[in-house]
């Protein structure tokens, strides 16, 4: 690729010192006493202290540069690696490094939007409206992804008739009806934008950016307002009356245009967020407020934008729920299996009875699991063998509650249906007949009972210890007779008198005299 058509279009320094050409994206060394242009791709950076300049280029062959078909046509080239420079001028040589990072990221980022837009859709001219039509024009907007440039600007935006235009001084951007896939309305609530957003079918270039996205949206209040001030607020300050009218004006703005007879005419449905069906969560990197729509599940106010569309959703699987739980994931899968599962984690358990009715009236099938499950090998399981997905149940294997009360279920069931009926009258009549049993028992314990208190109630003292000398007699154990027992008991009772004890007692009666004894 030639730089210079002309060695006359070449810049010609007073010295011979390292020169860089913005215009032609070129960096002109001095070699053997003279300019030598190179383009700035084939350098791969510029180092500089103060007395060098070490200037690194991109050689093929190298890891970061591997062969590419030029180098391959040429195996015998030689290519130069790296020069370097001494200098006297400290300040030269950090001017030199600064002005060839400033040309590097010029260019580099020229030939990334030169590739997307490469690859953006074709699309039809936007159709200017004329003057006798009056386009409709909503003015002081900004938008959302800003144009590159420090100084931003607010835009206009105006409806034609096949599309929308927003421009500002500098840039423009084109956004056509039949490429927007949904169109919101979103009034300034509890944040301090209303803002119009649509959400395209093919990407498009706003400034360098390629995005699907587009916001338009105006400020309602002012995002810093002064705290302090000399003179005291007050409810009946006329200055706050006029200020908090400017506000409600300025947010009933966009609302009002949309009521006009002429917007009915272009056939545009906007939907708007229902903000008690809302809940947070962090669907990227920060919380936020998810709202659901009609046909969405959006995110408009912080960046980047979320955008689901409900149609192209598979399932949903809520994962980290149990008991004590603060906090629970979302995994949203989609219908196309190679898109990657959109996560919401740290959603709170609060939330969790509002999103299962939602997800019941929009009738998308949900599931619940204790722990968060490595989609990605589940879903390349599923796109290697669909077939066996499908012939196992598809997704009840994430239905783990209900395989458990269903296997439990059958097998109440099958105890059910064991029995017949030969087997359950003998049951029944196996029942009556040991009820019966047991009111016989109990009868004859209360008849064996009445006999025995009789029987007890009727003998004597005596009648009661000659039945035991009888049975004594029977175990084979001898007693003396009456006469003997009464003989040895009149014995121990003269013996257990008082004043009789022991040899004392009869030693006395033997001294007394026998009239006395």
């Amino acid at each position: 690729m030639s730089l210079y058509k002309n060695i006359n279009d070449m810049p010609q320094p007073r010295d011979l010192m390292i020169t860089i050409d913005h215009k032609s994206n070129a960096v002109l060394l001095p070699i053997y006493g003279s300019m030598v242009p190179f383009n700035v791709t084939t350098i791969r950076t510029v180092l500089g202290n103060q007395n060098t300049i070490r200037i690194i280029f991109n050689v093929p062959g190298t890891p970061l540069n591997p062969n590419d078909s030029n180098s391959l046509k040429n195996q015998d080239a030689i290519y130069l690696k790296e020069v370097f420079f001494r200098t006297k001028d400290s300040r030269h040589s950090s001017q030199v490094v600064q002005s060839f990072k400033t040309l590097k990221r010029q260019v580099m980022s020229r030939e990334s939007e030169r590739a997307e837009r490469t690859s953006l859709v074709t699309q039809e001219k936007l159709k200017i409206a004329s003057n006798k039509a009056k386009p409709l024009r909503l003015s002081n907007l900004w938008i959302r992804p800003p144009f590159s440039g420090r100084k931003k600007i607010p835009g206009t935006l105006e409806a034609h008739a096949n599309g929308f235009r927003y421009s500002t001084t500098n840039e423009r951007v084109d956004v056509l009806f039949a490429n927007i896939k949904h169109a919101f309305v979103q009034p300034a609530e509890k944040e301090m934008t209303t803002l119009l957003h649509f959400h395209l079918h093919n990407h498009i270039m706003v400034g360098t950016k390629k995005t699907k996205d587009v916001q338009f949206y105006v400020q309602v209040m002012d995002v810093v307002q002064s705290l302090g001030g000399g003179r005291r607020s007050s409810s009946y300050d006329p200055d706050e009356i006029d200020e908090e009218q400017r506000e409600r004006d300025r947010k009933n703005r966009v609302n009002d245009m949309w009521q006009l007879p002429q917007f009915a005419s272009l056939n545009l449905e906007f939907d708007q967020p229902l903000r008690e069906l809302g809940f947070h969560g962090v669907p990227y990197k920060t919380s936020v407020f998810i709202i659901p729509t009609s046909s969405c599940l959006v995110e408009l106010i912080e960046n980047p934008f979320l955008v689901v569309s409900l149609s192209e959703i598979e399932i949903v699987n809520l994962e980290r729920v149990g008991f004590g739980q603060k906090n629970f994931d979302m995994a949203i899968i989609f219908k196309d299996f190679k898109k990657d599962v959109l996560r919401v984690d740290s959603v709170p358990t609060s939330s969790l009875e509002g999103i299962k009715e939602w997800l019941d009236t929009i009738d998308i099938k949900y599931y619940e699991s204790k722990l968060n499950l490595n989609w990605r090998q589940i879903l390349k399981t599923i796109t290697d063998d669909p077939q066996s997905f499908i012939d196992d149940g598809g997704w009840e294997f994430l239905n783990l509650d209900g395989s458990d009360s269903e296997s439990g279920g059958s097998e109440e069931s099958d105890k059910g249906y064991e029995p017949s009926d030969v087997e359950v009258e003998s049951e029944s009549e196996d029942e009556a007949s040991e009820s019966g049993s047991m009111v016989e028992s109990e009868d004859e314990e209360e008849e064996d009972s009445e006999k025995e208190s009789e029987e007890e109630k009727g003998k004597t003292w005596d009648e009661l210890e000659r039945e035991a000398t009888n049975a004594d007699r029977e175990h084979g154990v001898e007693f003396d007779s009456e006469e003997e027992r009464k003989r040895r008991k009149m014995k121990a009772f003269g013996k257990s008198r008082p004043g009789s004890s022991g040899g004392g007692g009869s030693s006395s009666m033997k001294n007394m005299p026998p009239s006395k004894r």
